[in-house]
């Protein structure tokens, strides 16, 4: 049974959360702050497969509370749930380290399958049933002049001597573009195979990911090689530009 930590103070929100994710099979635990979260997270680590985290707390707020989570390299998946839709709201919830975000009032529904896709993008990560490479650790290389290598298991990107550490949401996003290497992926399609939702979703994140694993891989990010767009249709991996 997967185990999901629920941190809301609108006491009725958190309790109608728990009451439908409990009726689809999921243990749940609530918190009301996020001072109240962190050690749950830290002292159980591991413990928890998804952490729904809204922005809005009395305290610490949930920017505050993804960001103390990564810089310890706790990577549990984690969903914010904002009021504000705002693009900059939302870069700032990613550049947190948030792997996906939903923008109150929310249904249920689209909640259910946007914590299963954090799910199954865990177990993928954990196991590949299809490695990229034949490689130990599960790492892909990549890059003719700058030798790029990315660790899907420690969520490890080297881009010569820097490393970086990738949220899992940038890794799956990098991984399903490697897998299409050398076609068009629509962002459509990666609506469907990274966040297991369908395309009614706004997409407007995965750009966002993509200007931000441009940042870490990209010599020039405005004149990538690697991480290309494809106009009208979404992005293109090239592993060896000529």
């Amino acid at each position: 049974m997967s185990k999901i930590l629920v941190v809301e103070d609108e006491k009725h929100l958190a309790d109608g959360l728990r009451f439908n994710l409990e009726a689809e099979g999921y243990d749940v635990a609530l918190v009301e702050t996020g001072e109240g979260a962190l050690p749950l997270l830290f002292d159980a680590a591991g413990s928890f497969d998804v952490l729904v985290l809204d922005v809005m707390l009395p305290g610490k707020d949930g920017f505050a509370v993804v960001r103390e989570l990564r810089e310890a390299r706790q990577f549990i998946p984690t969903l914010i749930l904002t009021a504000r839709g705002r693009p900059e709201d939302v870069l700032r919830g990613f550049g947190s380290g948030a792997d996906d975000y939903l923008t109150k009032p929310f249904e249920l529904a689209i909640l259910s399958a946007r914590i299963r896709g954090l799910l199954r993008r865990r177990q993928w990560l954990q196991a590949s049933s299809q490695p990229l490479a034949p490689a130990p650790n599960d790492i892909f290389t990549f890059g003719a002049k700058d030798q790029i290598s990315v660790n899907f298991d420690l969520l490890e990107l080297r881009v010569g001597e820097q490393l970086f550490r990738l949220t899992l949401m940038e890794a799956n996003v990098l991984r399903n573009l490697i897998k299409h290497e050398g076609k068009a992926v629509s962002r459509k399609t990666m609506l469907d195979e990274v966040w297991g939702v369908d395309e009614s979703t706004d997409t407007r994140p995965i750009d966002n990911f993509i200007v931000r694993l441009r940042r870490y891989i990209e010599a020039d990010p405005t004149h990538p090689r690697h991480l290309l767009t494809v106009r009208g249709i979404g992005y293109r991996f090239v592993a060896a530009p000529e």
